[in-house]
């Protein structure tokens, strides 16, 4: 471990409920490993030293500021690392939506407000008023000690104090934390002393540091006997009445805190060893507030530094917000809200989100939480969806005469009509039947005739990419279908009982109109039927009869206006008929051998 130049940094930090809370001169980065183990960070702008009011800079001013300000964050911040870790599954209250509704109140900060109000008043009362009323009773005792009465409450705050720190290590979630307060410092001295920021080079850093919260502590209770005690002398009847002695201790804090955040601001500017003496109880207290961490917690508090560090380095570093497991009712209103704004079916939404939570499109009203990993899937389908990327190819796959099948940007997404083309198939195919699917592309057609019928199908593509996802297909459901790389028919001796083909009719001059879905996703290969849409029907249709056995049949797919004119093509040869799909558009040639 090679150390380089030493940095220093104002960079601190706070454990929070499975992680760590990193700030800096201009942003707070919070990292969270949640449930599921994936690392979770929530960063956010502050305003940085030189853009803060003068006034709240000035030495002892900026202590009592950055102490309620610390107090008022680190809650906050605590509440949301709970949030991503397990969530809430309480429904509000009517209360609490009548009170969000008239007042425009976020419940949450109400809660805030609470949290940090009890916490201190829980805090003053501990490590203040309790003492001084244990004091108070000493001096009772021992009338003849009253001279060090505040060195007597200072001793019983500090005793109450180490017995909170030891009586919370006991328990499971508090030991965890310490333990992330050690990689929070950890990784903290790991940057000071110029070390890159690996678990390794952080593990073999100190979990103590100069700027830890629980010295401040320390320092609080220490500048608190010296402070109350020039006070009591400057205002001896204050000792006579406890109720005075209470009220003062409250008043004083905020003095006292601003100078224990000023002697912790220099002893941590110096490694003199005048002022070990100063430091070394803060030091020794740490110990108790920092546990050695694992790797994981260490992983963390680096990804909390790093984001925060860049924040401090680029004012363009984005801020983020944690994705925290979130009711499938509000997942689903919230993306059916951005489809419909966007232009896009809000069913696709709902879609996203019944495949990805596995949960069916008719129950996506329920309470039930989603995980943050499922939230993480749905967003990143969502964006692709928001860019006007087909649902399908999206997903992945779609469902193609109950089978779902794989589809991407190799090959056409098929169409319900394409269906009827099948179903018209799989009424004369039989297993002693062989089946030429010609232009297959996804293979959708080749694989439902072999599933259903169990004839022996081929299937050809002049396209490389496409047989390969129609191999993919195949391999899925387990087909037995031979596939060849040919322009058609190709070089094929073979003839087969059944030829059926949904080859590329679109008119090339139309191709620009396509819509943009299809125009910008589908192959253009796939779709572009030449000048006037026909070209391979002609082929198809030219060489079908010395393809197929006697006996044998062709079905075509065609697009809208073009029935007749394919019909015309096999009426020499063959027994055309044309029937029409379900919306009543001529969509299907049928045609046996005369």
């Amino acid at each position: 471990m090679k150390e380089k130049k030493v940095k220093k940094t104002s960079i601190g930090g706070q454990a929070v409920l499975e992680g760590v809370m990193m700030r800096g001169k201009t942003g707070i980065a919070t990292a969270v490993r949640d449930s599921d183990g994936t690392i979770r960070i929530e960063a956010e702008r502050i305003t940085p030293p030189e853009k803060q009011n003068k006034f709240l800079k000035l030495p002892i001013i900026r202590g009592v500021v950055n102490f309620f300000s610390s107090l008022v964050v680190g809650t906050k911040i605590l509440m949301r690392s709970a949030e991503v870790y397990g969530g809430d599954d309480e429904e509000p209250s009517k209360f609490e939506k009548w009170l969000a509704k008239t007042f425009k109140i976020d419940v949450m900060d109400v809660v805030l407000f609470f949290g940090v109000a009890l916490g201190l008043v829980f805090s003053i009362a501990l490590f203040f008023i309790l003492p001084t009323i244990l004091g108070n009773l000493f001096g009772k005792a021992f009338p003849d000690l009253r001279v060090v009465r505040n060195l007597i409450e200072g001793l019983i705050r500090i005793a109450i104090f180490i017995g909170y720190i030891l009586f919370t290590s006991l328990l499971k979630d508090i030991k965890r934390t310490y333990m992330y307060h050690g990689a929070e410092h950890k990784t903290i001295t790991c940057y000071e002393k110029g070390l890159d920021l690996t678990v390794e080079n952080v593990k073999k850093c100190r979990r103590v540091h100069d700027r830890c919260g629980t010295t401040f502590m320390f320092f609080v209770m220490l500048v608190s006997i010296l402070v109350y005690s020039v006070f009591g002398a400057i205002f001896p009847q204050i000792n006579e009445n406890i109720w005075l002695r209470i009220l003062s201790r409250v008043v004083l804090l905020p003095l006292i805190a601003g100078l224990s955040y000023e002697l912790l601001k220099l002893l941590a500017k110096t490694d003199s060893p005048l002022v070990l003496p100063l430091k070394i109880p803060g030091l020794l207290l740490q110990k108790l507030t920092t546990k050695e961490p694992d790797d994981g917690m260490m992983e963390v508090a680096i990804a909390a530094f790093e984001k925060v560090l860049k924040m401090d380095e680029d004012p363009d570093e984005p801020v983020c917000k944690f994705v925290c497991p979130e009711k499938v009712s509000v997942v689903k209103d919230k993306l059916k809200k951005e489809f419909s704004a966007a232009g896009i079916d809000e069913s696709d939404a709902e879609w996203i989100v019944s495949i990805v939570s596995g949960i069916k499109r008719s129950e996506l009203s329920g309470d039930k939480k989603l995980k943050s990993s499922e939230i993480d899937k749905i967003n990143e389908l969502a964006a692709q969806r928001l860019t006007g990327k087909p649902l399908c190819y999206v997903l992945g796959n779609c469902d193609f005469y109950g089978y779902e099948i794989k589809v991407d940007e190799r090959v056409l997404i098929p169409r319900p009509e394409t269906e009827e083309l099948v179903s018209e198939v799989l009424k004369v195919a039989s297993p002693e039947k062989t089946v030429l699917d010609l232009c297959t592309g996804s293979g959708a057609i080749a694989l439902v005739v072999s599933k259903k019928s169990g004839a022996k199908v081929i299937a050809t593509d002049i396209s490389e990419d496409a047989l390969e996802v129609a191999k993919e297909n195949f391999k899925l459901f387990d087909a037995d279908i031979k596939t060849e790389l040919i322009d058609l028919y190709g070089d094929l001796q073979d003839k087969f009982d059944i030829i059926v083909s949904n080859p590329p009719y679109i008119k090339t001059d139309d191709m620009d109109g396509l819509d943009d879905v299809v125009k910008n996703y589908e192959p253009h290969l796939a779709l572009d039927g030449g000048a006037d849409g026909l070209d391979f029907y002609r082929r198809i249709c030219a060489g079908a009869k010395a393809h197929l056995n006697d006996g044998g049949m062709i079905f075509l797919e065609v697009g809208i206006g073009q029935a007749d004119d394919v019909k015309k093509m096999l009426d020499e040869e063959f027994n055309a008929e044309i029937i029409k799909d379900i919306s009543g558009v001529d969509r299907i040639i049928r045609a046996g051998l005369k």
